[in-house]
């Protein structure tokens, strides 16, 4: 690798079979990067408006070439996964093998690779380190004596691997797939499918909405017990009846459907639930004994799991905890590319995680105070207000730039959004978006993790402030914060939420993805109005222009 070289990073395997929907591979991505800091950045979902899009083997050209890239050179990275090292374009035109290895490398690996008209060196990054190393253009370089995790539905030689890093190398500690009846309880467990009525196609939006339905429960130790002598019923794929005869013969109770309203079935959810955190609190602390790691760097798919990373950060089994905003497949190519730029650099700038920039480079946010009066206006009226100012954000949560925003006060204006403008099924929480003053005031602690910012947590709200943000509060008396420490996280989002407290006295708005249901998190201004139409939202703000519509 060339030190005086960009580099560009590709998470773009080609799926099994050729699936109307994304299944084993989804979330294709490309990165650039030079000098340690991010250039361009590519969900390939959000130019495409496929949802989870995996189409780069027949999209990238096309895409390469808009830029101009196809005559630059630059270090070329790819990413694995579980289904294989090798990378083809459909027409043949680019492809790239990695060499076969039954253990994992600490480091790249050279291919073979032809490129457009020309042989051109390429490496390959594991999925697991990809993973891990999507954690540095948010918090710059892992800290000393810290402990890197990844926890997936499967990576390239594992779903869970841990590694210490010390002295400024990488060790692994294990890699493996001891833990994946654990990930599976999200995304290909039989029972769970079948508590949410779910299909194949809906495969990778399962774990969201069963995290959500989850809470409406309450774990139970004898459940627990329960469903682990049952292997979860993670394979009663067709025949469903099997866990009604044992829930009659167990428990004594009479079920003939999956009511997603019946308190055991519930109950059975949250149990399912506490199983995932209890097993990774049990790893966790184990890996921690086993090498006094004081720092947890943790990364995969699983880290979308809110309630499991509010049980780690309370657990205190670390002294700091880092997740990064696209900790799941969506950063792939980030962290191919970081990892890249810390072994010719040393390092990676620190960056917000407002990164999507692909195809909108020009786009700047300005605006004026007489526009956030207006949008405050707008919104203490009970008016849905989408938000697309900047770039978008990395990963799958809306954080303040590709968000749709409303008062959080009401259940009904809540349900209106969720469920009829957005389609999302009934027991899905929305979030509160505040300042972290505000947090403090409806959580009562003194201090927020930072975590917040990225909406990775949830919080237990104090009982006499729950009705101030009753729309955007779980059944369990949680909600997921994102939290403003200050006005560089979201100049447009903080001084809006600022106004809203001192002449309104809002302290919080509901912060939701800007997207209706089956689409992509919108990209453009086009794709904002598009969709803000769709869902027959009452107002737009465009770069820091606002209208109605």
């Amino acid at each position: 690798m060339d030190k005086n070289k960009p580099t560009l990073a590709i998470y773009g395997i080609q799926d099994r079979d050729n699936h109307t929907h994304p299944f084993y591979v989804h979330d294709h991505n490309l990165a650039i990067m030079q000098n340690g800091k991010v250039l361009h950045f590519l969900q390939q979902e959000r130019i495409s408006r496929r949802k989870r899009d995996n189409t780069f083997h027949i999209e990238l050209k096309q895409i390469l070439k808009e830029k101009k890239l196809l005559g630059q050179d630059y270090d070329l990275i790819f990413v694995d996964n579980v289904v294989g090292r090798t990378f083809l374009t459909q027409a043949g035109d680019a492809r790239f093998e990695a060499p076969l290895n039954r253990t994992l490398p600490t480091n790249l690996e050279k291919g073979k690779c032809w490129w457009f008209g020309k042989e051109k060196d390429g490496h390959v990054l594991n999925h697991e380190l990809a993973h891990i190393f999507s954690c540095l253009p948010f918090v710059g370089n892992f800290k000393e004596n810290s402990l890197l995790v990844h926890f997936d539905g499967g990576a390239s030689l594992s779903n869970f691997s841990a590694c210490i890093f010390k002295n400024g190398k990488l060790d692994w500690l294990e890699y493996n797939w001891d833990l994946k009846p654990y990930s599976t309880i999200y995304n290909a467990n039989a029972l769970v499918f079948a508590i949410l009525g779910a299909k194949l196609p809906e495969q990778n939006s399962v774990p969201g909405k069963f995290m959500g339905f989850a809470g409406l429960g309450k774990s139970r130790s004898e459940l627990k017990t329960w469903l682990e002598q049952n292997n979860y019923f993670q394979n009663i794929w067709g025949k469903t009846s099997y866990f009604f005869e044992k829930v009659k013969t167990d428990f004594g109770i009479e079920l003939h459907s999956f009511d997603q309203k019946n308190k055991f079935i519930q109950d059975v959810a949250a149990s399912l639930q506490q199983i995932f955190i209890d097993k990774i609190l049990e790893k966790l602390n184990g890996l921690a004994k086993k090498t006094g790691a004081k720092n947890l760097y943790y990364t995969g798919g699983s880290a979308l799991n809110i309630v499991a990373n509010t049980e780690i950060i309370n657990s205190n089994i670390f002294n700091e905890v880092f997740i990064p905003p696209c900790t799941e497949d969506s950063g792939l190519a980030l962290g191919a590319a970081a990892f890249a730029e810390w072994m010719k650099h040393g390092k990676v700038e620190i960056h917000s995680p407002y990164l999507n920039n692909w195809g909108i480079e020009n786009y700047q946010t300005s605006y004026s105070t007489e526009i956030i009066k207006t949008v405050a206006e707008n919104l203490v009226q009970n008016k849905l207000v989408g938000v697309c100012n900047d770039f978008g954000e990395a990963g799958p949560r809306a954080l303040g730039n590709r968000s749709i925003l409303a008062l959080a006060n009401s259940k009904s204006l809540s349900k209106k959004l969720s469920i009829e403008k957005k389609g999302r099924e009934w027991y899905r929480p929305l979030a509160p978006i505040a300042l972290e003053n505000n947090t403090k005031y409806f959580t009562g602690l003194s201090n927020i993790h930072p975590l917040s910012k990225y909406m990775l947590l949830d919080f237990s709200v104090l009982p006499e402030k729950q009705k101030e943000i009753q729309g955007a509060i779980h059944a369990d008396g949680t909600a997921r914060f994102q939290t403003l420490s200050e006005g560089e996280d979201n100049p447009f989002i903080f001084d809006l939420l600022k106004y809203l407290d001192k002449n309104y006295k809002v302290k919080a708005l509901i912060n939701t993805s800007f997207n209706s249901q089956g689409e992509p998190i919108v990209h453009t201004e086009e794709d904002a109005i598009n969709s803000a139409k769709k869902m027959d939202l009452d107002g737009i703000v465009l770069n820091g222009k606002f209208q109605l519509l």
